[in-house]
This record gives C-alpha cells, structure tokens and sequence, in this order.
C-alpha cells in the first residue's frame, strides 16, 4: 500500500530526524536526539551517549549522581560539540531542534553558541526552561506536528522503497535524458 507523499514543513522534517537520531541513545533511561540546523541545513547531530571510546550506559550501567546519569553527555550538548569537531561549522544563528527540553546546563550552552531558535518536541522536567531561553533573546517553541504528517511518516518506514523512474526528456532532435 503506498500512501501519497506529504511535504512536511521545515519543523516536522528536522524533527522527524531527531526521532531518528535518538534511536542510536545509549542511555535507556531518554532517548534523545537534537538536530542543529543553520539556513535550512543541518549542521550537526547529537544523542545521548558516553564520550567516543568509554563505555556506554547499556553496556555497562548508569553512572548516577543525585538521581542523574552523568555517564553521558545530552543529545543538545553532542549536537554542539559534533559541530566543533567539523571544523568550519557555525552555531551562531542556528536552530536547534530536540526532543526534549534542554536541561538547565544544556541551555547555557546553546546560549553560549550563539543558536536564536529552540524547536522543543515535549517538555521535560524543567518548565521553566523556555523562559530561561527567552531572557538570553532565544525563540523556543514547542512542537506540533500535523496529524497528516504523523500519519505519513509512520506508514512511510512500514513500506518497500519505491522505484520511480523520472520520465525520459528530449533535449534536442538526437538526445534523450
């Protein structure tokens, strides 16, 4: 059954691409996903895991202070340090786009970056955040997808990928493309 094709608006394209992003958390208690985007393009990807090289929270179990695991670092604050590590990569003037709210320690960092845009796609713990990101000139928003949207993108992975062909068309009397 193939379902027509709906053009999602910016939003609903770069947060369905945190849901998938979010599935490579190592961390089984969220699983997180961040996009930052700069002009319509993505900059940078993060999720919640351990740094590169150490071990990760399903190998190996939650590293827990004050009821927090701080054996990984939030998909926001990966996001962040994904784009420092390309080289040449910008911040300033990004959007963010992230699951969940950002904590309090993630916030200042996406202050500090320089992002004017925090796409939210559910609140979680912090309700005070937006504000916090408001003060420092932030736009946050939380995120609503539309219901033909949702209906789309999961039947989208539930079919085969489709072979369409473009139709042939005659550039001059001897050539066809």
């Amino acid at each position: 059954m193939e379902t027509s094709a709906v053009r999602p608006s910016w939003d609903d394209y770069f947060m369905a691409i945190a849901r998938i992003v979010a599935t490579r958390a190592s961390c089984d208690r969220l699983h997180a996903g961040a996009v930052l985007v700069n002009n319509n393009r993505i900059v940078s990807t993060g999720y919640n895991g351990s740094p590169p090289g150490l071990e990760q929270c399903d190998e190996s179990g939650h590293l827990l202070e004050d009821g927090h695991c701080v054996r990984t670092i939030h998909g926001e604050h990966n996001a962040l340090l994904q784009a420092a590590i390309i080289g040449g990569a910008s911040t300033k003037g990004s959007t963010l786009y992230s699951l969940y709210s950002p904590c309090i320690h993630c916030a200042k960092y996406i202050i500090a970056a320089g992002i004017t845009r925090v796409v939210i796609g559910k609140i979680y713990r912090n309700s005070d955040i937006q504000a916090y990101l408001a003060e420092a000139g932030i736009e946050s928003t939380v995120y609503s997808s539309a219901p033909e949207w949702n209906t789309y993108i999961s039947q989208l992975f539930q079919q085969e990928i489709a072979h369409r062909e473009a139709p042939r068309v005659k550039l001059n009397n001897d050539d066809t493309v």
